[in-house]
């Protein structure tokens, strides 16, 4: 794996995961939280994963490429679930959630 790859997708997984933090805090601040509730979940386990990612690849873990490849999948999820709510914080998390996807695909191509 190449050093500037795995620099980029640390940095989209560090990037998604604040972006899910804060989703998941602002949509906690939310008028009606319940149509909220997949959203903060998602936002959660999505944050858990990059960091996951991150750490896996700063350590250069063996497993790194099959958790950049779970990673994908929650930032998918997490992406579309939030893409479905017109807040700020959603559209953000959305979009971070898309490039952290695409990064560790590009990732676990490798």
């Amino acid at each position: 794996m190449s050093k500037q790859l795995d620099q980029a997708c640390i940095e989209a997984c560090n990037a998604c995961a604040a972006a899910c933090d804060h989703c998941a805090t602002a949509c906690l601040q939310e008028t009606d939280v319940k149509p909220m509730a997949r959203c903060i979940a998602l936002d959660i386990d999505c944050a858990a994963y990059c960091r996951l990612a991150a750490a896996a690849l700063a350590r250069g873990s063996e497993f790194a490429k099959r958790i950049c490849n779970l990673c994908v999948l929650l930032c998918e999820a997490c992406g579309e679930e939030c893409g479905k709510h017109q807040h700020d914080h959603c559209q953000a998390c959305a979009q971070a959630c898309a490039r952290c996807a695409e990064a560790c695909r590009q990732m676990a191509a490798v």
